[in-house]
């Protein structure tokens, strides 16, 4: 009997386990976002769904969570350390880049949502504190997820992606305060002004300590560290400062969160920030997925059935007033009608750290707890319809941009002919118009990156800045007396829809495309680019012509065979992909040496 009492103290934990390594993975097979699996998960496997049937079916125990406080704590560090990536990924010189967005359309948007949704429930009866508190944690959107699509579609580098994040980074920064100003009505004590500078001094101690402690001892320690070439220590550290820092911030009666963001922003100005983020990222993925799932576990699925038609208002009316709120000020700031409405749609749904503070001001007493269960539902529900909303926003950005007449461009490049139009101005498309203008050849180059279009110009570059999946935006670069498209772009979505809409534009010309592998190259093929450079495949041959040359084989001979082998390589591509072959194709490949079937590399 002692033995069954203790095994199923790690019932809860192997449950959670088994969602995160075997049932998600399969959800995620069938294309479901896994936060929302997490999300679902947990609302199934929690105590208002199946965990309710407890007293009846015993069994059940091995399949539900039974005590919600065994996961809570460890799921809490998942978002410590959400906040500290979010910090890494920032830095001084990334926020004055994108500060026009970020602290002009990002802040306005979080202000003006707040009051909106505030206003809506004051009118709706609900006292004005919760009503600030709820506005301002609706107001945020969901980064983990709205980032995550983004990266899907490849869209990170488009006008929607770049709106999106601005507001997002903006979001980020904000949770701060939020909390601050949460902890700040949660004390209670003597009068406003006094519980305010008791807050801000403290925030103002741990952020002392922990700036001062970071930028003396953090970048020497990790330098220490690396040098013994140890991967569990630099694991160890990297925890002991994503904890430590947290630790430092409750010490003070702050949220750890907000220390392990400080935390993050120190590292992110050393050089160990890449391989820190590539360490965490792991458990980052973990700790938050067992976040959202202690997140579905707070969704009573009853209050749905009990009370519907305020379940139904509450989302709807969120959703709009985002909405709105994202398109109206998008267009004070220039951004275009497509943009501004698939961000809007993309922004609405409200996000993860809304359980995060309504949680907090719940259990400090700020919110009814009636009314925190509709809010959290509420916030459940339009996270789950977020990938719905932006497959609607993709929708009506297609439709929108359709409808843009040739003359108004986003940032028009000059006018050309005869050119060559080069899409992506990275490391191998600088090496690509470096190629083209050593042979005299002209060509237009554009790249959707703000920061390195202004770098690259200030170095002499003549590349524009724009977004190459605009249709108006290419036939601005001139695609109807453009000689050729070559598409030097890593990002797979953007290479595929650029290629469908130059083939859509012009069907006589040539397109050349940067694929990410041999698979990539097949479905470039049947898309029908003239040709596809896998980057595997061309990195090997790479390494098989200095192997060649280095074992004693004449120079001559191995350039012949390594273009011999190359021809191969594109003729079973065309071949596999149903493309049909090049002329010179079949020549080329009597000549070539029997080849190998094609496997990825």
């Amino acid at each position: 009997m002692a033995v069954a009492s203790d095994l199923s103290s790690y019932s809860d934990a192997m449950v959670v386990l088994a969602v995160a390594g075997v049932v998600v993975p399969l959800i995620r097979r069938l294309g479901v976002n896994p936060i929302l699996g997490f999300i679902g998960l947990g609302a199934l496997l929690g105590p208002h769904a199946l965990g309710g049937f407890l007293k009846e079916m015993p069994f059940l125990s091995w399949f539900v969570v039974v005590d919600v406080r065994r996961v809570e704590g460890i799921s809490e560090l998942g978002i410590v350390f959400l906040l500290f990536l979010i910090g890494l990924e920032l830095s001084f010189a990334r926020l004055m880049t994108m500060r026009r967005l970020v602290f002009g359309f990002g802040s306005l948007q979080i202000l003006l949502s707040l009051g909106v949704l505030a206003g809506l429930m004051i009118l709706g009866g609900i006292p004005t504190t919760p009503a600030i508190i709820l506005g301002a944690c609706l107001a945020l959107s969901s980064t983990a997820i709205v980032i995550e699509l983004l990266s899907e579609k490849g869209k990170m580098t488009t006008a929607t992606g770049r709106t999106g994040f601005s507001v997002l980074l903006a979001q980020d920064i904000a949770v701060i305060p939020i909390l601050l100003f949460i902890g700040l009505l949660a004390s209670g004590n003597g009068s406003l002004s006094a519980s305010i500078g008791k807050a801000l001094g403290q925030a103002a101690a741990a952020l002392v300590v922990i700036t001062v402690a970071g930028r003396v001892f953090m970048r020497p320690l990790f330098r220490l560290v690396a040098s013994l070439k140890s991967a569990d220590v630099f694991l160890a550290t990297v925890l002991f400062v994503v904890v430590g820092s947290g630790f430092v911030a409750a010490l003070f009666g702050m949220s750890m969160a907000l220390g392990a963001f400080v935390g993050g922003l120190l590292l992110s100005e050393t050089e160990y920030r890449k391989a820190v983020e590539a360490l965490i990222e792991p458990f980052k993925g973990l700790l938050l997925g067992m976040f959202f799932f202690t997140v579905g576990m707070s969704i009573d699925l009853s209050s749905v059935v009990v009370a519907p038609v305020l379940l139904a208002s509450a989302v709807i009316g969120i959703i709009l007033a985002k909405t709105v709120v994202v398109v109206v000020l998008g267009q004070l700031f220039g951004i275009s009608s497509a943009a501004r409405v698939e961000a809007g749609l993309l922004l609405a749904p409200s996000g993860e750290f809304a359980f995060v503070g309504i949680g907090a001001a719940t259990a400090a007493g700020l919110i009814d707890p009636a009314l925190s269960k509709v809010a959290l539902t509420s916030v459940a529900l339009t996270m789950v319809a977020l990938p719905m909303l932006a497959a609607i926003g993709h929708r009506l950005a297609q439709r929108l941009a359709r409808k843009m007449t040739p003359d108004q461009p986003p940032e028009p490049p000059p006018a050309m002919k005869g050119h060559a139009i080069v899409v992506g101005h990275g490391r191998v498309g600088k090496v690509v118009t470096g190629m083209l203008s050593r042979h005299n050849i002209p060509f237009l180059a554009v790249d959707g990156n703000p920061a390195e279009v202004a770098r690259d110009r200030r170095d002499g570059h003549a590349v524009y800045f724009g977004d190459a999946t605009n249709p108006v935006f290419l036939h601005a670069c001139g695609m109807d007396t453009a000689t050729a498209v070559i598409i030097t772009t890593g990002s797979r979505g953007a290479v595929d829809r650029i290629t469908e809409l130059a083939r859509g534009m012009r069907a006589d010309i040539p397109v050349i495309a940067r694929a990410t592998d041999a698979a990539h190259a097949r479905h470039l093929y049947k898309m029908g680019v003239t040709d596809a450079v896998p980057e595997t495949i061309e990195a090997s041959l790479h390494l098989s012509e200095a192997s060649l040359v280095e074992l004693g084989v004449p120079m001559g001979l191995v350039i012949a065979s390594i273009h011999e082998r190359r021809d191969e390589f594109r003729a079973e591509l065309r071949e596999h992909s149903g493309g049909r072959p090049m002329p010179g194709d079949r020549a080329r490949s009597k000549l070539a040496l029997p080849a190998q079937p094609l496997k990825d590399a």
